[in-house]
């Protein structure tokens, strides 16, 4: 994450503010020259949580440039900012 100086927000906290969460992909795919061996590739970006359209624009741009075809996509996603969870205490703990 880029922080700025003099007090401005950086592009990816105010991402986060508007509701983008962090996503990271893991991505199988084939080989193309052994098409029987699977590969790894891990991709990580800020996203918007159901339809995450980064992603998508990503996997589509791999399966119309790449060569290796995609095997499995596993996604997980997770929102940095949100509200704090609070919850009331009915009574007063004393220790001493």
């Amino acid at each position: 994450m880029v922080s700025r100086v003099g007090g401005v927000v950086s592009d990816d906290f105010r991402k986060q503010l508007l509701g983008y969460g962090l996503t990271t992909a893991q991505i199988l795919y084939r080989m193309p020259d052994h098409p029987s061996l699977l590969q790894t590739y891990v991709w990580q970006n800020y996203d918007l949580f159901p339809k995450f359209p980064a992603l998508q624009d990503f996997l589509s741009f791999w399966q119309q440039k790449l060569e290796g075809p995609l095997f499995s996509v596993t996604v997980a996603h997770s929102k940095l900012v949100k509200p704090a969870e609070l919850r009331a205490v009915d009574g007063v703990f004393r220790l001493h």
